[in-house]
């Protein structure tokens, strides 16, 4: 298996040695971690790149300075299940290079025991955020 990012394999390790009521817990505490947009993309939030699979509207930007990905989510406030795994890939990925993203295994997060909180539905929506990332950084 392809190694994760030293950080995100913290957060994953965090979720697989807790208890289901603390991973729900965190994975909360994870979604009001998610910034507010920079003003450049709130004024012309055309930039974002939409995530038609996440049950709530989900965009995503990312952008490389210096080697190191910069990464901008925006979702509803009433959305904590996509915000929270917007946070763990903020607190995961951050500062990341585009190859060490570009090789975290697309289901990394089902080794956190998410599926036993949230629906397939919504997990398949993370999929599709981390397929998304990946993409714009090949691009």
């Amino acid at each position: 298996m392809t190694a994760l990012p030293p950080k995100l394999e913290a957060v994953v390790n965090m979720f697989q040695k807790s208890p289901k009521a603390f991973r729900l817990q965190a994975l909360l505490d994870f979604s009001k971690r998610v910034p507010p947009l920079p003003e450049r993309l709130q004024a012309d939030h055309d930039q974002m790149e939409q995530v038609h699979e996440c049950q709530s509207p989900f965009f995503l930007f990312s952008e490389v300075e210096d080697g190191k990905v910069h990464l901008y989510f925006d979702a509803p406030q009433e959305a904590p299940t996509v915000r929270g795994f917007a946070g763990i890939l903020l607190e995961g990925l951050q500062g990341a290079t585009p190859e060490e993203i570009l090789n975290v295994p697309d289901d990394f997060y089902f080794n956190m025991g998410l599926s036993e909180l949230i629906t397939p539905m919504r997990l398949r929506g993370m999929g599709a955020i981390l397929t998304r990332l990946k993409k714009q950084l090949s691009a």
